[in-house]
């Protein structure tokens, strides 16, 4: 054998050797993210229940501190088994993301342990009284006796971890934490809509938990799953579960927040006037958009980017024939309140409209997907009326997953209340947004992604899933048939729009201590949205700070990084296999999906 020849073949056999090293690291720890995933799932009964498992279904989570500090503490434990166990420079570059992500994941719960009362635990914007509820009618689903037998546990559970909620915000308040004003009204609100009716009181109709318990029951004895007398039985204990552990725990919390309205601000303020509020801030926004982006420099990023979308909003103003200002344009969307052709009728035909044709949005977008997209979800999709106890007037769509296997569609909600506040031009953007290509793709795609370790497919990253959602919101106006008239174009402008003036807003009140009305005369100023879906969206950024501006800088990172792979690829770009590469690795920070996309562009490049 020729010298040349040998070295030739040592190099090969060396070489598949690495290989054989790399692949055995990466299998190794992908066996144990599965173990410790499992691990860190079964403490959380409800993480179980939204994942369609019945494990610990008659329980509700633990919500005390002391658990929550545990819990990070676990995760600590497990980091320091990972770093003593693994050789990093043996990993793959994808499980390199997931040995960073699992690390990633710990060290962010641990940055916000010093913070864990500076949160609002009750306010109005998917608070957690308004989410049990949720959870029993839509999530709890009741086949068996023994689920129904479960159903009826985790009606006292409530009651149990609201008494320690109501003890956490009492103890938050104790220390100058509290929501402005508005949310204790709205909570308080909700809470008493919550507990009204039967059989909580003799007002002659059915509260919503104990309408839908006698409609699981009813089902199971009409299935011949248990008999009327056992029917009978479960909705006596049902009965007693609410009026004696239910009830009391949203009357603690309806009496504690009645008691401690007179010491909240009058005037609605941003957490800089929290203690330690300051630092409270940078590390919510350092969470949620994954960067180290300073307060000024989302600030001004937001201020670039409402200027940029104005002159584009110029332009469709004069397509439109419209002779005014902008600022007379959105006058003239805003008070058309009474013009069929911007607004759905107030009445439950216009809402059953609105409904329909959010339907047919999503149903016209599904036939193009194929051309984008090579990884399709699964997951069935449904558009829903939010529950009446939960209902607001002007309040933003969102959207709730579905189960990993399908069982139980994703569902895209919608506030319905006033349909004046619900401008049909916005409708298409929204259902985008919500539906397909964005959250109800990106989510289920994640959970029913395969080759990746569990704990990826369900992890969250505010400025990856809600930058996501907004990309698709432009990627749209790519694909044939959407926004085919001026308005619906428009409504997609203006909900960009929406999302660059929350970067100047948000910071605004929270760090330039900007007041209220102040982010309210900003955002009318730019945006022809309804004066009562400003004001609802501006309490909405007061409660939850620092989430409005993930959605901007996740869109704009995500359209550099399409860019960056079309400059380096050029002929060999291919859509839909960018966009395999961003939603096959699951939600991930920023910085990591930069280097997932890395990897794949420098893969493509050697491909022949």
């Amino acid at each position: 054998m020729n010298k040349i020849l040998f070295m030739a073949l040592m190099l090969v056999s060396s070489l598949a050797l690495s290989n054989n090293h790399e692949r055995s690291e990466t299998e190794k720890l992908n066996a144990w993210f599965e173990v410790k995933y499992e691990e860190e799932l079964m403490m959380s009964p409800l993480g179980l229940t939204f994942q369609g498992r019945k494990d610990r279904y008659n329980e509700i989570d633990d919500m005390s501190e002391a658990t929550q500090l545990k819990r990070i503490q676990w995760k600590g434990h497990s980091v320091e088994e990972m770093v003593s166990t693994f050789d990093y420079s043996k990993l793959s570059d994808a499980a390199k993301i997931s040995y960073d992500l699992w690390e990633h994941q710990y060290e962010s719960a641990l940055a916000g342990r010093a913070f864990m009362r500076r949160g609002y635990i009750f306010h109005q914007m998917s608070g957690i009284h308004s989410f049990f509820p949720t959870l029993m009618m839509n999530y709890h689903t009741v086949e068996t006796k023994q689920d129904m037998t479960d159903y009826i546990s985790r009606i006292s559970g409530i009651g149990a971890a609201m008494a320690e909620l109501t003890g956490q915000a009492k103890l938050a308040a104790g220390e100058g934490v509290r929501p402005p004003r508005f949310a204790y009204e709205i909570v308080m609100k909700e809470s008493k809509a919550i507990i009204s009716g039967a059989p909580f009181d003799d007002s002659g109709t059915d509260s919503t938990l104990w309408a839908d318990a006698n409609t699981k029951v009813s089902a199971l004895v009409k299935a011949d799953t248990i008999t009327q007398k056992q029917g009978d039985g479960l909705i006596k204990a049902v009965r007693t579960a609410l009026i004696n552990d239910f009830a009391p725990g949203y009357d603690d919390l309806i009496a504690f927040m009645t008691d401690d309205l007179k010491n909240t601000s009058e005037e609605a303020l941003g957490v800089h006037a929290l203690p330690e509020g300051d630092e409270f801030y940078k590390y919510r926004l350092k969470s949620l958009t994954t960067t180290d982006m300073t307060a000024d420099q989302i600030h001004q990023l937001g201020l670039d980017e409402v200027r940029r979308i104005r002159g584009e909003m110029e332009i469709i103003k004069e397509k439109d024939g419209f002779k005014g200002t902008l600022q007379e344009y959105f006058s003239y969307i805003r008070d058309s309140k009474d013009n069929e052709k911007l607004y759905y009728e107030n009445t439950d035909e216009g809402r059953q409209g609105y409904i329909d044709d959010a339907t047919a949005a999503i149903e016209n977008l599904k036939k193009e997907l194929p051309n984008y997209f090579g990884i399709l979800p699964k997951a069935d999709l449904v558009v829903k009326r939010v529950e009446a106890f939960r209902e607001q007037d002007g309040a933003p769509q969102h959207y709730f997953p579905g189960t990993p296997d399908g069982s139980r569609p994703g569902v895209y909600y919608a506030h319905l209340s006033d349909m004046k506040a619900m401008p049909k031009n916005e409708l298409e953007v929204i259902a985008y947004h919500e539906g397909l290509p964005g959250h109800h793709m990106q989510i289920s795609i994640a959970q029913e992604l395969k080759g990746i370790p569990k704990f990826r497919t369900q992890a969250g990253s505010t400025a990856y899933v809600e930058g996501w959602a907004l990309y698709t919101e432009a990627l749209a106006k790519e694909m044939p048939n959407t926004y085919v008239t001026l308005g619906s174009d428009f409504g997609r402008l203006g909900s960009e729009m929406w999302r660059a003036i929350r970067l100047v807003v948000d910071t605004g009140m929270h760090y330039k201590k900007w007041s209220q009305q102040q982010a309210v005369d900003f955002f009318s100023e730019n945006s022809p949205a309804p004066l009562e879906t400003i004001e609802t969206e501006i309490r909405r950024y007061l409660v939850v700070p620092g989430q409005a501006t993930a959605y901007k800088i996740g869109m704009i990172e995500i359209q550099r990084l399409r860019k960056m792979a079309e400059s380096q690829l050029g002929d060999k770009f291919d859509i839909k296999a960018f966009h395999d590469t961003v939603l096959g690795g699951g939600a991930l920070p920023l910085g990591m999906l930069e280097r997932q996309v890395r990897n794949w562009i420098k893969a493509t490049k050697v491909e022949k």
